[in-house]
């Protein structure tokens, strides 16, 4: 069967270069070839941008790897997989009858962010951490502009698991929208803190630990103790936006950086939740590498010494 496969194979290219030396000799078939290929370039331009915006987006894009694995498979030489590819392709009707709600999860599986994680094509922890810091700061500036009171905590690598069950699980995907529209004054979650953790909102309207008052200034309130009071207890960031003067301030390691801009905001936050890590991990992995080499050294000092 394999056999047969690779004259299949050999047979299509064949008949290619056979296709392609029909249209150097005859020109009107050349132009035919054109403007079919134009017809189905529209064709599949005008599929695109009907299926984009739905759910079906995620299947065409499973079907999508699917033949490009079996192509790829083809030029490798990989005739295995690309036999057991093509076959299921082949009676691929009898399988959408019998199974289409499995079928159609499992592609859908295969165009989503999942599979590309697991291929490691997804985007990696700085360029995502960044996108969410961004949408962080956007909300804060609209906030502010409108005087809305805010108060939103981001996770480090202490986890405040204890301070997210005193609000409500969310969940949710970060946008600035959605954080604007929380804090909005008589919506039922827009008293207390919102907790960011593992890029995501996990959970809104969260009480915090408040500061003594010899801690800060006594015209600022509550939200800012709470800010402060949280940074102490944990590594944990919390930007406050006053609903009294309209102007954010940051807290963290205990202390509060008052009254800053969207662009230094972004600047802070990159700093401490991305930049810091990205080097603390650096710096780990360099000291178990040196580690690692002075093991071996004394290792071979020892096995020396012995003889």
């Amino acid at each position: 069967m394999i056999e047969s496969n690779i004259n299949i194979n050999n047979n299509f290219w064949i008949n290619m270069e056979n296709y392609i030396q029909t249209l150097q000799d005859n020109p009107f078939n050349l132009i035919m070839f054109i403007l079919d290929i134009s017809i189905v370039i529209l064709v599949l331009i005008k599929v695109f941008k009907i299926v984009k915006e739905s759910r079906a987006w995620q299947l065409l894009k499973g079907i999508l790897l699917l033949i490009v694995i079996t192509a790829l498979s083809s030029i490798c030489h990989l005739y295995i997989l690309n036999y057991i590819i093509t076959s299921l392709m082949t009676y691929g009707v009898v399988f959408v009858v019998l199974f289409q709600p499995e079928l159609r999860r499992v592609l859908e599986q295969l165009g989503s962010n999942k599979i590309a994680r697991f291929f490691g094509l997804d985007k990696d922890f700085a360029t995502k951490t960044k996108e969410d810091i961004y949408k962080v700061a956007i909300a804060a500036s609209e906030l502010a502009k409108d005087k809305i009171g805010a108060l939103i905590v981001i996770e480090r690598d202490i986890k405040i698991k204890d301070i997210i069950s005193t609000g409500i699980i969310m969940d949710a995907e970060i946008s600035p929208q959605l954080l604007v529209n929380i804090f909005t004054p008589k919506t039922p979650l827009h008293d207390g803190a919102i907790v960011i953790s593992g890029g995501r909102i996990t959970a809104s309207a969260c009480m915090l630990p408040l500061a003594n008052d010899n801690d800060i200034a006594r015209e600022l309130g509550t939200r800012h103790r709470a800010a402060i009071g949280i940074s102490k207890e944990s590594d944990a960031i919390a930007v406050v936006v006053s609903e009294e003067t309209g102007k954010i301030s940051i807290a963290k390691d205990g202390t509060l950086i008052a009254d800053v801009k969207e662009d230094t905001l972004k600047k802070i936050l990159i700093k401490n939740i991305i930049t810091k890590r990205v080097n603390e991990t650096r710096v780990g992995k360099k000291e178990k590498l040196k580690k690692v080499k002075e093991d071996i050294k004394n290792k071979f000092r020892k096995n020396t010494d012995e003889k």
